[in-house]
């Protein structure tokens, strides 16, 4: 595809932001206009250059690093982790994360009682304190285009759908490991046919010997122990079952 480099007005600028890391959104007006309209031209040129422009369907663009260094894959993780720690905290006030997430905001207030509640967490990350967490990762948010401040109101942005993404995937595997660690120890089965033949039975003794009220005998320890064997056969094949079909829709 020949590319007509004079329509790409706003090259500089754009490549500039996308280089840097930073996300373009439609809060980046012109910037955001131009992609969209010259979307094709520009991803040959960046793609002949060595880049690869991706545009996100929800409404962002962004560069996909060849190879990531060891201090933006350190932000990174810092930015996933943080958004995990905001999902849970709105979770936990009954709060919905995607209504704050995508496109709500978070003021400065809520950032203390956030971070001691999840003190041991920041640390592991190197966040060491509310200043840490404003240097490292709030103030990241901004300049990468994840979010935008306000009179100390944090607003999220489209491309904050990257991290969200992530999180849902991973809560969706603890949702399915929970559920399939629920059925594991699975009760021994009923077995409502098998039982109905026993009342039948139990009914046919009792009008065939109508005078007899003796408690029937103990079954033997020998029937016991292979009704046991039975029992645990038939819940395993129920669990792998269930493993399987969790498996299956997992991955499909």
């Amino acid at each position: 595809m020949s590319v007509d480099i004079a329509e790409l007005s706003l090259l500089a600028p754009i490549f500039r932001e996308l280089f840097k890391g930073y996300h373009i959104s439609p809060r980046d007006h012109e910037l955001y206009a131009q992609l969209n309209n010259l979307q094709d031209s520009y991803r040959s040129l960046f793609k002949a250059l060595g880049f690869e422009l991706i545009c996100d369907h929800r409404g962002f663009y962004y560069f996909v690093p060849e190879q990531m260094g060891a201090q933006v894959n350190k932000t990174a993780q810092r930015l996933a982790l943080f958004t995990f720690i905001v999902v849970e905290h709105l979770a936990d006030q009954n709060r919905d994360p995607l209504a704050v997430l995508d496109g709500g905001s978070l003021g400065r207030d809520e950032l203390p009682p956030l971070f001691d509640k999840y003190r041991e967490l920041f640390v592991q990350a190197e966040v060491l304190s509310l200043e840490d967490l404003d240097d490292k990762i709030l103030r990241r948010l901004v300049q990468l285009g994840f979010a935008r401040e306000d009179n100390g109101v944090y607003q999220f942005l489209p491309p904050m759908h990257r991290f969200l993404d992530v999180c849902l995937s991973v809560q969706q595997d603890r949702d399915l490991a929970a559920s399939l660690a629920s059925d594991l120890p699975l009760p021994a089965p009923a077995l409502p046919a098998e039982a109905d033949e026993l009342d039948e039975v139990d009914e046919a003794s009792a009008a065939a010997e109508p005078e007899s009220i003796a408690p029937a005998a103990p079954a033997a320890p020998a029937a016991d122990n292979e009704d046991d064997e039975l029992a645990r056969a038939m819940a395993e094949e129920r669990a792998e079952a269930a493993l399987r079909m969790s498996e299956e829709e997992h991955n499909a």
